[in-house]
């Protein structure tokens, strides 16, 4: 079995670079959306439901 060596053209070195970025842009995004969500009201309510459905479960 012989291994080759890809080749990539040198116009292709900054790709990785600008993967990340998007993808930590994307994240950032995200986490911003959920802070919004969480520290406005929905959240709150969310949060309270959450809490009581598992002392539910846990029968407290």
């Amino acid at each position: 079995m012989s291994h080759r060596l890809i080749h990539r053209p040198q116009s292709d070195r900054g790709i990785t670079t600008a993967e990340y970025a998007v993808g930590t842009a994307a994240g950032a995004g995200l986490a911003g959306l959920l802070y919004k969500l969480l520290t406005g009201g929905l959240g709150d309510e969310l949060l309270h439901k959450l809490f009581d459905h598992v002392m539910s479960l846990l029968g407290i």
